[in-house]
């Protein structure tokens, strides 16, 4: 039987609580593989991990104010790879801020909260059947 690989996940957030909460979450309740960062530009320079989804914050406001924002790292990341999925964490809760996540091509928008951490897990489970369901097309497509 095939084994499955785990889905491996950057999480990035200038909160090192958070952060370390959300990895612990992660790894006791599934197959995932975390890797975490505390900036946007530490993302970026580990893109060649070949992430399958990125959970990103909004703001990096703990680092200051040099610190790329979470829109920049987005579009960077679509620069480097428009097929990675990226779900934008935020604590804003601000419609406006939603739709200018998505504007950036963000595949959703979750608010921190206490149960911020079922959103994801059931995000990232839908875009992985999404994406494998485009590939078997795709694959499909290309032999006809």
């Amino acid at each position: 039987m095939k084994q499955q690989t785990p889905i491996k996940i950057f999480l990035v957030d200038d909160d090192p609580v958070f952060l370390n909460l959300l990895e612990i979450e992660f790894l006791e309740n599934g197959d995932f593989d975390i890797e975490t960062y505390e900036s946007g530009e530490q993302c970026i320079e580990n893109l060649k991990n070949k992430p399958d989804v990125i959970i990103l914050d909004y703001l990096f406001d703990n680092i200051g104010k040099t610190a790329m924002n979470g829109l920049a790292t987005l579009d960077k990341i679509k620069d480097f790879d428009p097929e990675i999925p990226v779900i934008i964490l935020s604590a804003q809760d601000k419609i406006e801020v939603a739709v200018n996540c998505m504007h950036h091509k963000a595949t959703d928008y979750v608010v921190k909260s206490e149960t911020s951490f079922l959103r994801l897990k059931k995000i990232i489970t839908n875009t992985m059947k999404y994406n494998k369901m485009k590939k078997q097309l795709k694959w499909y497509m290309d032999r006809m």
